[in-house]
């Protein structure tokens, strides 16, 4: 699985997840700045899944039917501390299917939506 964690996830959960072996990509290093859907745009192209604290994405992917991208994570809550986001995404990982999926994660619950068709 490979991950574009956009620009508002802390480096440090995106040191933790790559720490953990996973292949992740950071808006903040690669591209900063760049617009949300150019974003949602790479991910497609890369065959990455994003990773966001941005809820306009669903905006974008559902309403406005930009690329989609093979998932998206929306995390839902603010982060106590700066690797909150890594840990909690390295959770779920082979505990749920991201891929092909809205996924919406707050601290007590989660929820999901399958992406719709390309």
């Amino acid at each position: 699985m490979k991950f574009l964690a956009n620009e508002n996830v802390a480096t440090a959960s995106v040191s933790l997840l790559r720490e953990s072996g996973l292949d992740v990509l950071h808006v903040a290093e690669d591209c900063p700045g760049e617009r949300d859907a150019d974003v949602l745009e790479l991910a497609r192209s890369q065959g990455r899944i994003v990773i966001t604290f941005d809820r306009d994405y669903g905006e974008l992917v559902f309403k406005l039917k930009n690329p989609r991208p093979v998932g998206v994570v929306y995390l839902r809550f603010d982060p106590q501390w700066p690797t909150e986001a890594g840990e909690i995404l390295a959770g779920l990982i082979g505990a749920v299917p991201l891929e092909g999926h809205f996924t919406v994660v707050a601290r007590d619950r989660l929820r999901q939506r399958p992406l719709p068709p390309t």
